[in-house]
């Protein structure tokens, strides 16, 4: 077992590599994100400000939204998205090859509406059956909605059955859906389900039509400032960093 004493000068020395040697070299970090990650990094980057001098400015938006800004020329230094979208934007030419590094992990939930009955979801058939009992479901238009839409629901054979009545959230929560009333049952990431007011969290998907959600750094392809940009997704891989990831929702991408 690592001595505390040794743990210690660890921790110590993965500090001061973020400790500016000169705080004539800080800069404007332009951060381009999702909801999913938002209040993991409010958490975060108020420290990492503070130990580099660095200043990050977070753009906050839906998956969709914040590609087609990208690729209409919105300006970045550190994206952070899926894997799966920052290889498209590389193939695009606005994220720099190579530069993609997954940084959190997410799983998938359910939720209803702080006070309804909370169906039961303990196994593949009886979550089938709660969304075919439920008068709306929602589900967004990022990672989660779509492993739901092209996985999850082909595989419980109900796509025809459940066509009228799903309502999509574009660019906000589906908490935010089911908060107003307007979906009874609502599939997104735990992280982004536990910000929500007027929500209650049932649960994690079945373990057998769950999935891993990946979120990976990545920086773009005119960063304006490249090096801050990689101190910053170095510093969200600290281990001192993994309280606040799980504190969100979500757990720290494997090493």
């Amino acid at each position: 077992m690592r001595s505390r004493p040794a743990f210690a000068v660890v921790v110590a020395a993965c500090l001061a590599t973020f400790a500016p040697a000169n705080r004539a070299n800080a800069a404007d970090i332009d951060l381009m994100t999702t909801g999913a990650v938002e209040f993991i990094l409010r958490d975060l980057i108020p420290p990492f400000e503070k130990a580099t001098g660095h200043k990050v400015n977070m753009t906050v938006l839906g998956t969709v939204i914040a590609v087609e800004r990208l690729k209409q020329g919105t300006p970045a230094d550190l994206i952070l998205l899926n894997p799966d979208v920052l290889s498209d934007l590389t193939k695009a030419g606005k994220v720099v090859p190579g530069s993609i590094v997954p940084v959190f992990h997410s799983r998938a939930g359910v939720a209803v509406k702080a006070g309804a009955p909370k169906p039961d979801i303990s196994t593949v058939e009886a979550f089938k059956q709660a969304l075919l009992k439920a008068k709306t479901v929602g589900h967004s238009t990022g990672v989660s909605g779509v492993h739901f839409t092209t996985n999850v629901i082909p595989r419980l054979g109900i796509a025809d059955l459940i066509k009228d009545k799903v309502r999509i959230s574009k660019g906000f929560p589906v908490g935010v859906l089911i908060a107003k009333g307007e979906a009874e049952i609502g599939i997104h990431q735990i992280a982004e389900l536990l910000p929500i007011q007027g929500i209650d969290i049932v649960g994690e998907l079945p373990a057998e039509i769950q999935t891993t959600l990946i979120y990976a750094t990545g920086i773009h392809a005119g960063a304006r400032q490249p090096d801050a940009a990689r101190a910053l997704s170095n510093y969200l891989q600290l281990e001192s960093a993994a309280a606040a990831i799980r504190k969100n929702g979500m757990v720290p991408a494997p090493r």
